[in-house]
């Protein structure tokens, strides 16, 4: 199947909501206002489509110079094991300003696995306050 990728300067909340539920992230998706805002005021969003329907996003905040936080890389399960995510992460990568600016994540633990199949470098040097909820 034929998959396109963009940079989308509004994503619906409707399809980062069913994508979300369909790969299994944990994001606040029975609160719809917070995932608005969420949207609202990422300045990067990277999508995979597919006839038109979304399979897969990657959603960020940077400077487009030096520095980049991916924050929710997700991919409809129907769609995983076909390189999705990967080119997501890369396409991303590239709109942030390619190899001057770094680009992180925190990874889920189930998804551990998948970025260190695909290579990406482990950082042991990050630190951070979690969120309450």
């Amino acid at each position: 199947m034929n998959t396109i990728y963009a940079v989308e300067d509004h994503l619906l909340a409707d399809e980062y909501i069913d994508v979300v539920r369909k790969s299994g992230l944990n994001r606040p998706i029975g609160d719809r206002l917070r995932i608005e805002r969420m949207l609202k005021h990422a300045n990067l969003v990277v999508t995979a489509r597919q006839d038109g329907r979304l399979v897969g996003f990657a959603r960020s905040l940077t400077d487009f110079c030096f520095c980049c936080y991916l924050s929710d890389l997700a991919v409809d399960p129907a769609c995983q094991g076909q390189g999705i995510g990967k080119r997501l992460i890369e396409e991303t990568k590239k709109a942030a300003g390619g190899d001057q600016t770094t680009t992180l994540l925190l990874s889920a633990p189930t998804a551990m696995t998948f970025y260190q199949g695909i290579k990406m470098p482990h950082l042991d040097n990050c630190f951070a306050y979690r969120r309450s909820n």
